[in-house]
């Protein structure tokens, strides 16, 4: 009984010993297979990743490759403009040069012409002075003092000749003293100096008194009417 049960109970410990191997075998060959298949699995789809990887570099280098062509023909234009522009500089130097040049011609002949017809003045002037009749002299300085304004007058050049009374100007009008005059206060008494402009811009101011709103003195006041009386018992 005893050796029964005993060979019964080692067969069984063997047949579960065999099974448990099978099963070991089992696992590990399953697992192999799935491994295998992870493999696979992975390699396929890291083809495919490269595969896409290896096409955005392509496209990325085209990209680059387009960037650096289209930068190349920016870098051209650059150097043409940046060229362009230095001998549009260069051109605008010389022209300025030239037109420089051309006003101190231009200022030199005007210059020259000027003194040319001066020198008739002069001639004219020193004809007058030759004259050994008083008449005759001032007949030929006031021909020569006309002679003289319309040389100014060609050079557009005015007097500047205010009349008492008038307003100051201070641009045109320089002041040289305040006096007494029936003037009104702050206007022009006297003018002591013609001024002169020359186109419009004054070459030389005019210099005048300015009333200062006192009366003249009584003295003067009264040698003005006894002047007046005089006159009006001549008439």
């Amino acid at each position: 009984m005893t050796e029964t049960t005993q060979d019964e109970d080692g067969s069984g410990a063997a047949g579960a010993d065999a099974d448990g191997e099978r099963t070991d075998e089992q696992i590990a060959a399953l697992r192999e297979a799935q491994l295998e298949t992870v493999r696979e699995t992975d390699a396929e789809e890291l083809a495919d990743e490269l595969a896409a990887q290896r096409l955005e570099i392509e496209q990325l280098e085209a990209a680059l490759a387009d960037l650096e062509e289209k930068l190349d023909e920016k870098d051209a234009e650059i150097d043409d403009l940046t060229s362009r522009l230095k001998r549009k500089q260069a051109d605008f130097q010389n022209y300025k040069k030239r037109m420089k040049e051309k006003r101190e011609d231009e200022k030199q002949r005007a210059t020259e012409d000027l003194v040319e017809r001066l020198l008739d003045v002069r001639d004219n002037l020193k004809r007058a002075l030759d004259q050994d009749d008083v008449a005759d002299l001032r007949d030929g300085v006031e021909s020569t003092l006309r002679q003289f304004e319309t040389e100014l007058d060609r050079e557009n050049v005015t007097p500047i000749e205010p009349e008492p009374g008038d307003e100051v100007d201070p641009e045109r009008h320089e002041v040289l003293v305040r006096m007494d005059s029936a003037q009104p206060e702050g206007t022009i008494a006297e003018v002591h100096r013609a001024g002169y402009e020359m186109a419009g811009k004054v070459i030389r101011t005019a210099q005048v008194a300015v009333s200062d709103g006192s009366p003249a003195d009584e003295d003067e006041r009264t040698g003005a009417d006894e002047a007046d009386e005089t006159e009006s018992t001549e008439e």
